[in-house]
C-alpha cells in the first residue's frame, strides 16, 4: 500500500514540475524586447544607388547613427558612425549589400543595391 502512495506522489511531482516549467518559459518570452522595433521615419535614398555616389540616411529624430554594411555572405565591409545624413559609398562595387542602421536603442536592416 505504501508503494502505491509513493507512486502517486512521484507521478504528481513529475506532472507539477512539467506544468510549472512550461509557465516559466512562457513568462520569459513575454519579457523579451520585440525584435521589430524600427527607427521612426527611417529613409534611405537613393536605393538602388549608382556606383560611386552618396547614400542619404535620415530619420525623424535626426540623431547620430551607427551604420554597418555587409555583403550577402555576412562579411562586414564598412562601419561608420554617421553624424550627418550623407554616407559615402564610392568604395562599394556594383552588387547587393545589407545595411544595418542603429539609432539609440532601435535599428533597421535593409537591402542596398548598387548599380
Amino acid at each position: 500500500m505504501k508503494k502505491i502512495y509513493l507512486l502517486f506522489i512521484f507521478i504528481g511531482l513529475i506532472c507539477f514540475s512539467f506544468s510549472s516549467g512550461i509557465q516559466a518559459q512562457s513568462n520569459t518570452s513575454e519579457k523579451q524586447e520585440p525584435k521589430d522595433i524600427q527607427i521612426d521615419g527611417f529613409r534611405m535614398f537613393p536605393n538602388p544607388a549608382p556606383a560611386g555616389s552618396v547614400l542619404y540616411i535620415t530619420s525623424d529624430l535626426g540623431l547620430t547613427k551607427t551604420v554597418t554594411i555587409y555583403n550577402v555572405l555576412g562579411k562586414r565591409l564598412r562601419f561608420k558612425v554617421l553624424i550627418g545624413k550623407e554616407l559615402d559609398i564610392s568604395q562599394l562595387k556594383t552588387g547587393i549589400y545589407i545595411i544595418n542602421v542603429k539609432e539609440l536603442e532601435t535599428q533597421v536592416t535593409r537591402k542596398l543595391i548598387i548599380k
